[in-house]
């Protein structure tokens, strides 16, 4: 009879712990987009970072989460889905040669690379988390603009 009454007590635990449900944290959905690639070649690499101090990241080992998408009639568009509330900024790549690299000259890249929240890139203008980031708390659509230097 006491076996009973301790499986009677945890079932009844169960159930009372079972009707309280715990609703996990929204996740939400970006959508990155760019145009007027400079051509058709390659990829386009999507990376989203969420810590300070993150870009720049030339080797990609910093990023949160990484995408690739091709390229049609001079564009290209990713979703990652299921991302937390958070501070967020984005880098793409048009790695034309599709090695995961940004291809180089003296000191600037040789393929189009881009930024949130960028228009340009410069020696005078260089890119950082803080500069890049925006707040994602819904689900959101971004354009990006490539640059080419």
């Amino acid at each position: 009879m006491k076996k009973f009454g301790i499986i009677s007590s945890a079932f009844l635990g169960l159930f009372i712990f079972s009707s309280f449900s715990i609703e996990p944290d929204p996740t939400f959905s970006l959508t990155i987009k760019v145009e007027q690639l400079r051509n058709s070649k390659g990829i386009v690499q999507f990376a989203l970072y969420n810590k300070e101090g993150s870009i720049p990241d030339e080797s990609y080992k910093k990023c949160y989460k990484i995408l690739k998408a091709e390229i049609a009639n001079g564009s290209s568009a990713i979703t990652f889905h299921d991302i937390p509330k958070g501070k967020y900024a984005v880098n793409i790549l048009h790695d034309e040669n599709s090695n995961g690299k940004i291809e180089k000259g003296f000191i600037m890249p040789l393929e189009g690379i881009g930024f949130s929240n960028y228009q340009t890139i410069g020696l005078s203008n260089r890119p950082n988390f803080e500069k890049a980031s925006f707040i994602l708390n819904s689900n959101k659509v971004l354009m990006i603009k490539m640059v080419y230097l």
